[in-house]
Formats: C-alpha cells, sequence, structure tokens
C-alpha cells in the first residue's frame, strides 16, 4: 500500500505593516484632525493651530506643520500672519469654497502650494515641511510650502580630493545637488526626474540626464528598475545601487558613486545617466564601464600627459594591488628558480627563522593592515590616522624582531596597501582587496598555473558583464580603436571630437573638429620660423 506523502512544514512570512488604504478627507474637520492625530500619534514636535474667522457663519481653519521641517519665519509670516489679517476672510460675504480659492490664488505668497484629497498624499508633504490647511465643510485642503531644515554646508568632498580642480561637494540635501548639477549644465536639454522610493523612509531619488546625449534605452532601463523597488527604507545610495546593479553577485562594481557634482556633470555630458539620492552626499553614474573607475577628474583639470602618465600609473597600481602577495607567495613556495641567486639567498635568509609558510605569513600580515584600516576609520579623527600608522609600524617592526614575518613580507603587504589608495575609485579598490585573498590561496595552491588560470576566468567573467546593456570592457571589447583616446591614456582635448558611442543615444559629437592650436601666419606677423630680411629690426 503507497504511503502518502509527508505534508511538507510550510513557513509562512511575518504579517507586513503595510501601507494603509488611501482615506478621503472628509466635511469635518474634527474627523480630519482626529484621523491626522491617528495616523501620526501625539509627537511633540507636530503643531496644530486652530483658526476661526469673526464673520457669521465663521470660517474654521487648522494648520499642522512639524517643528524642526519648517522655516518658522516662512510660517508665521507668509501662512499665519497673511490668513490672520485679511480682511476679507473675516467678512460675512465669503463662502468655506471662496475662501479656499481666494487662499490660494491670492493670499499665500508661496511658490509652493498644492492641492490634496486623500490623507496618503498629504502626510508625505507633511514629513517634507509643508504646512497643511485644513477647511471645515471641504473635503479638500491645502499644502503650502514651508519646508526649511537645517543643512550642511557645502564642503570639500573627503573621499575623492584633487590638487587642481573645484573644491566643492554633493550635501545631504537633494535639492542642494540639482542646483549645483543646474549651475554647471547650463542648457534646456537637462531633465530631472523624482521618485519617492521607501515605503517608510520616502526618501527622494532624482533621475538626472542630458535630453538626446543619454540613451533612451538605459534610460527605460533605469526607470524600470526604479519603480520595481519596493522595500521599506533607501537610507543610502548603495541601497539604490545593489537593487539596480547588473551582476548582483560580481565581485566588480557596475555603477560608479561619486561625492563631486563636476564628476558627476562630466559623466553627464558623456551620456551617463546620473542619480542623485536625498540624505547621502553619494550620488551615483550608470551606465559604467570597468575603465571608468580609473578615471578622474583631475584628469581633464591638468595637462594631458601628465594626465596619461598618472592613469598608467593607476593600472599599475591596480595589477600591483592584485598579485603581489599571490607571485610572491606563488615564487617563494614553488618556483624560486625564477629568482636571481642573490635574492634568492637573501629571501631565503630572512625567512630561516619564520615558522610560518609563506600564505600564513601573507595572510597574517593581509589581515593585520585591514584590521588597522577598519580600526583607523572607526576611531575618532582626531586619533584614527596616528593610530593606523603608528600601529602599522609598531607591529611591523614588532613582528619582524620576533621572528613572526619576514622583513620583505612587510615590504609586499606595505606597497601593496599603498598601490590600493592609488585607485580613485573606492568601489572598484574595494573589490580588489577581496580578489587579492582569493588569489593568495590559489597561489598557495596552486603556484603561477593557478594565478594566471584565475586570470582568465576573471576576464571572462568581466567580458560578460553588462551594465545596463553596456558591456562592461567596452571599448576595449568589443573593440573600437578611435574610442580608445581617453581609456588608457588621455590625448589633447582638442583631438577628443566624439564621445564614446557605448554610452550615448543619438549625439554622439563632443566639438568641431581642428581645433588644434596653430599660429597665425600673415605677411604682417611673420612667423618665427621664416627668416627677417635683411636690415630690419623688430619694431
Amino acid at each position: 500500500m503507497p504511503q502518502e506523502p509527508k505534508s511538507r512544514k510550510t513557513t509562512q512570512d511575518p504579517v507586513e505593516t503595510s501601507v494603509p488604504a488611501p482615506l478621503l478627507l472628509k466635511l469635518s474637520l474634527e474627523d480630519n484632525l482626529h484621523e491626522l492625530s491617528h495616523r501620526i500619534g501625539s509627537s511633540s514636535d507636530i503643531v496644530t493651530r486652530h483658526y476661526k474667522s469673526e464673520a457669521e457663519p465663521p470660517l474654521s481653519l487648522a494648520f499642522i506643520y512639524i517643528d524642526g521641517l519648517v522655516n518658522a519665519d516662512t510660517v508665521n509670516q507668509a501662512v499665519l500672519q497673511s490668513l490672520m489679517e485679511n480682511s476679507t476672510l473675516n467678512g460675512d460675504q465669503i463662502t468655506t469654497e471662496a475662501a479656499f480659492k481666494l487662499i490660494k490664488e491670492h493670499i499665500l505668497p508661496i511658490g509652493g502650494v498644492k492641492e490634496a484629497r486623500t490623507l496618503e498624499v498629504l502626510l508625505p508633504l507633511l514629513f517634507d515641511g509643508y504646512t497643511l490647511i485644513l477647511f471645515e465643510g471641504l473635503e479638500v485642503a491645502l499644502a503650502a510650502d514651508t519646508s526649511g531644515w537645517e543643512k550642511r554646508s557645502i564642503n570639500e568632498p573627503t573621499s575623492q580630493g584633487v590638487i587642481r580642480g573645484p573644491k566643492e561637494g554633493f550635501t545631504e540635501s537633494l535639492r542642494t545637488g540639482t542646483a549645483m548639477l543646474r549651475r554647471r549644465l547650463k542648457t534646456a536639454d537637462l531633465r530631472i526626474e523624482e521618485y519617492n522610493i521607501g515605503q517608510r523612509t520616502g526618501t527622494g531619488i532624482a533621475l538626472v540626464y542630458l535630453k538626446g546625449l543619454a540613451s533612451e534605452q538605459v534610460l527605460t532601463e533605469i526607470r524600470r528598475r526604479l519603480n520595481a523597488i519596493n522595500t521599506d527604507a533607501i537610507l543610502e545610495s548603495n541601497y539604490i545601487e545593489e537593487f539596480i546593479q547588473d551582476g548582483g553577485l560580481t565581485p566588480f562594481p557596475t555603477i560608479q558613486n561619486t561625492e563631486r557634482p563636476d564628476a558627476m556633470a562630466g559623466g553627464i555630458l558623456e551620456g551617463q545617466v546620473g542619480i542623485i539620492i536625498d540624505g547621502t552626499p553619494f550620488a551615483l553614474l550608470a551606465p559604467s564601464t570597468f575603465f571608468n573607475f580609473f578615471q578622474s577628474s583631475e584628469d581633464y583639470y591638468q595637462r594631458y600627459d601628465i594626465s596619461s602618465f598618472l592613469r598608467l600609473i593607476r593600472y599599475g597600481a591596480f595589477f600591483v594591488s592584485m598579485l603581489l602577495p599571490a607571485l610572491y607567495i606563488a615564487v617563494t613556495t614553488f618556483h624560486q628558480e625564477m629568482l636571481p641567486t642573490t635574492l634568492l639567498i637573501s629571501l631565503a635568509a630572512q625567512r630561516e627563522g619564520v615558522p610560518l609558510p609563506a600564505f600564513a605569513e601573507a595572510l597574517l600580515m593581509e589581515l593585520t593592515f585591514d584590521v588597522l584600516r577598519e580600526a583607523g576609520v572607526r576611531m575618532p579623527r582626531t586619533i584614527g590616522p596616528a593610530i593606523s600608522i603608528v600601529g602599522a609600524l609598531v607591529l611591523g617592526q614588532a613582528a619582524v624582531q620576533a621572528g613572526l614575518v619576514s622583513a620583505a613580507m612587510v615590504i609586499v603587504v606595505s606597497f601593496t596597501a599603498i598601490s590600493n589608495f592609488v585607485i580613485p575609485s573606492l568601489a572598484i579598490a574595494n573589490s580588489i582587496r577581496l580578489i587579492r585573498f582569493v588569489m593568495m590561496f590559489i597561489a598557495a595552491s596552486l603556484g603561477l598555473f593557478g594565478i594566471m588560470s584565475f586570470l582568465m576566468v576573471l576576464l571572462i567573467h568581466m567580458a560578460g558583464l553588462r551594465s545596463f546593456g553596456v558591456p562592461y570592457l567596452s571599448p576595449v571589447a568589443p573593440m573600437i580603436p578611435r574610442y580608445l583616446k581617453d581609456i588608457f591614456i588621455r590625448v589633447p582635448l582638442w583631438s577628443m571630437n566624439m564621445r564614446p558611442k557605448t554610452n550615448l543615444g543619438k549625439e554622439t559629437r563632443r566639438q568641431v573638429p581642428n581645433q588644434k592650436p596653430q599660429p597665425v601666419e600673415n605677411e604682417a606677423n611673420p612667423s618665427p620660423s621664416q627668416p627677417r630680411p635683411q636690415g630690419e629690426g623688430p619694431a
């Protein structure tokens, strides 16, 4: 007799505290205030002010705002004083409907005045610093923009410093960020689309792009992914980044983040789409290729030759940061014959008293450095750098003297860490930190053969990555030679006439060609290369 299958125990998700159904305003002012109080509670920062005119029947209003989110002067002078001292509202001939129209169109000297018929529309406005005006006998209310909370002033970015270039960075204010871009991109083609994401946070998100430059396919895909986010909180740009980026399990970032408005303006001018998130100074740029993470704003603020030199150094630092400990482990463990005899004898003498194998030695030093680095970040700013530097020097010297690690390993780990700081993007630098540990393990197991094999796997993986449809290794793979002018080196600005096609939609030309500066040659001003007639001196 066949046995019945055992019933599988099902687990049910906990009940969500979902958003309540939309509630229309009622005719009774007291009922609306009671429902509003039921929704938001009786918090001490919520201010409710009643007003009743001297007319017969009287005009009854209620003003609600949140102290700390509004500008007190705007509320007192533009809203309360304007309404209470208006003689028309105190007249006997005005009805509630006429008073509503008069207040909205004539009395309130405020640019942003909105109508709302449900609490679900009014509450987000209240939390954005609006002052709500409820009427007795009307199923519609007004919301006046009186927002004016304390904001951090514009300062120099802390994560992306430059020697030559603008010294201002984004702040936590969404509107300040969009204004900083408007100030740099004074064109009618600049478009800003705003979203509110997060059921509990209602975080403002601004999608910024240039019409005609940004690809419509990329824009459609970004809008679709933003609209598909259904979560209760967005507190920082990384929330958005993880929800919308391609290749969720890849160690490589496919979206740039920046604290600099000039870097975002430069990306938008290249056809990228900017995403500014309220509450964080870090904005996003998409789509992004692998080579975008090695470009810095300062590359375009100084001469092209030194910019090209520094960019090549960054690529070199990328490989050093990823491979140097692994190569040291592989060579000292499996391939000693590759070393010159004198170097081999020197390394062997240093490692003579070290009890640990090269892999354990490197792993110990790398973990120690990461612990010191994390401690330096978390500790107070005044003592954090001192602790990390002193800790690294003291621990490194003590470890060598104690015979735990060799001096050569300290040099390898230190140079690796310094090379990691050369990379301008913190996102790709953090990816390399993780890949480095995998490389070290493979080097300790398989030597150089394992390192080369893993590099091939990484290369194949990167070739298959996409950032909103753009190949991650473009324009190198697929190869487009004419777009390589700003990848490994940077050619002079007057020779970069075209934008990279991979990021763009319609327009690809950046400037008119043939702008190379040349001296003007004519009879009145002969060039220095032309010989002067004999006997004729300078004027």
